[in-house]
């Protein structure tokens, strides 16, 4: 279909000085502060992360998960003063991006850009995958058919019908922000319901099998974890499950108070998410324990997938198959809405010179970065099916060394906002708290995990195992994709100078939008 094209034109009209941030036509006031939060709860997929990382936290952590879960929160509360912050003040899509861009210059903002992009693609083709995985499983669980839930072992078929959830998740972001919004009412909805029945009935029926534990409040204790190294990998675990509340603010300019009311949804939508999180460990670990057989939370056979050993025990046969609709729910929902953050990073990019212009264009009717997301949609294809078929442990270490990401990303963030708002730090004591002193503890932990991560990494036992030349496979790819990442950078540079000298978004200048 034709696009918009919303590149400044000869003749435009900019208010303010030349240099700013720029409208980029996407429709304006579509999703106020519920529709807003419910993107972030949707992104963030908290029962697919739920199912996903109890296990793993509790082989790591023990009984001390919960507190485990609120630690990793804690730098995720940070960060996200100060997207709030940056955000009133910049209302850009390209979030990340353009603020660093403003705050440290082109080339750092670049890289973060790049950051963003890399961990969302690896993000939706992990999705894509999850989706799948349910998929046959809840197919197999309505039908009693194991033949049909085998189909998913079947490469040829995983990959189509992954691909099938790929394009469909496409389609609906393609469509527009208020698609998007209804569609995520009603899987948002479900997969809050099924997790409130689930808790409810987890302690209940807490006292009545074997390797049950009373609720502690010791649990909430962090410093109760028996060594660092554990401590760090529980951590790693819980910032992952974190990861997606800033979709929020990829649609600040689609918000119905850009300045405000994408901030408000991220702190609503993080509220939500803790909430969810803390009570549904404290309820799995009060019916299962964290015991290594049966159903015990430190049951190795069982870590990957624990929705899918305690559902019926807990719920029944029958209310048991909603937490595997649920799980599937999640990942579909996450696979739709994360398509937000990373089509319109890469508006953004485009519409400052920073990435090929032809990704500059909106929908004219649709009102969506329609070229941009079809383009993710693609390159999210692409990848997953080439790591499928290139090997199951490199697809693995991939999705490893997306916490290298995440905490690349959000850390440029945090710092950008303290330096972006240096000067503003000795007017009030509130600025000196939300602008400069949370963001940069923020920043300084997240920067700690990257360091810590990166160094655990070279080790060829994080992850599958695999290595290359005796160093992990994981290190590799993490390290390798960001210096990718510089290696492009490098070749946009020969292609968009304008960019790169600071002619197109500068550090100084006010934030300003194209009047037509």
């Amino acid at each position: 279909m034709t696009q918009l094209d919303v590149r400044p034109q000869a003749g435009d009209t900019v208010s303010g000085v030349a240099g700013g941030v720029r409208g980029k036509g996407l429709g304006g006031n579509s999703v106020g502060l519920v529709g807003n939060a419910v993107i972030g709860v949707s992104t963030v997929a908290p029962v697919y992360c739920l199912t996903a990382t109890l296990g793993p936290t509790v082989s790591e952590v023990g009984v001390q998960m919960p507190a485990i879960f609120l630690a990793g929160f804690i730098p995720m509360l940070l960060v996200a003063f100060a997207y709030r912050a940056l955000n009133k003040a910049i209302p850009d899509c390209g979030t990340s991006f353009t603020w660093s861009v403003k705050a440290f210059g082109p080339r750092v903002g670049w890289m973060c850009g790049w950051g963003l992009l890399v961990a969302t693609v690896v993000v939706l083709s992990n999705l894509a995958g999850v989706a799948t995985n349910f998929f046959y499983l809840l197919v197999g669980e309505l039908s009693g058919s194991a033949d049909l839930a085998a189909l998913d072992d079947n490469k040829f078929v995983h990959i189509l019908t992954t691909l099938v959830f790929i394009a469909i998740a496409t389609a609906i972001s393609y469509r527009g922000i208020t698609a998007t919004k209804w569609v995520q009412y009603v899987l948002v909805g479900l997969q809050l319901t099924v997790l409130a029945m689930f808790a409810y009935m987890a302690i209940t029926k807490s006292d009545e099998v074997a390797g049950s534990l009373a609720f502690s409040w010791s649990w909430m204790n962090p410093f109760a974890v028996e060594s660092l190294a554990a401590f760090t990998a529980g951590l790693s675990l819980s910032i992952f499950i974190y990861w997606g509340w800033d979709a929020c603010l990829s649609v600040n300019e689609e918000s119905v108070g850009s300045a405000k009311t994408p901030g408000r949804a991220a702190m609503l939508a993080m509220v939500v998410i803790v909430a969810s999180y803390l009570v549904v460990a404290i309820a799995a670990q009060m019916y299962a324990g964290v015991g290594t057989e049966g159903n015990g939370l430190g049951n190795e056979q069982t870590a990957d997938n624990v929705f899918a050993s305690l559902a019926e025990p807990i719920m029944g046969s029958g209310l048991g198959v909603l937490l595997f609709v649920a799980v599937l729910a999640s990942a579909a929902a996450s696979l739709q809405t994360t398509f937000i953050p990373v089509a319109r990073t890469v508006l953004s990019m485009s519409t400052y010179e920073a990435l090929p212009t032809s990704f500059a264009k909106v929908h004219p009717r649709f009102k969506t970065p329609g070229r941009a997301t079809v383009m993710a949609g693609i390159a999210t294809g692409l990848f997953y099916a080439v790591m499928t078929l290139v090997s199951e442990n490199v697809l693995i270490d991939t999705i490893y060394a997306l916490g290298l990401m995440i905490c690349f990303y959000y850390s440029i963030t945090a710092f950008a906002c303290v330096w972006f708002f240096r000067a503003d730090l000795r007017s009030s004591a509130r600025d000196l708290l939300v602008k400069g002193i949370l963001p940069g503890v923020g920043g300084l932990m997240l920067a700690a995990v990257f360091f810590q991560t990166m160094y655990d990494m070279w080790d060829p036992a994080y992850g599958s195992g695999s290595s290359l030349f005796g160093v992990g496979s994981v290190f590799v790819i993490g390290v390798g994709l960001l210096l990718l990442g510089a290696v492009i950078m490098l070749i946009t540079q020969r292609r968009s100078p304008a960019f790169f000298r600071g002619e197109v978004l500068t550090k100084s200048t006010p934030a300003l939008v194209v009047e037509d």
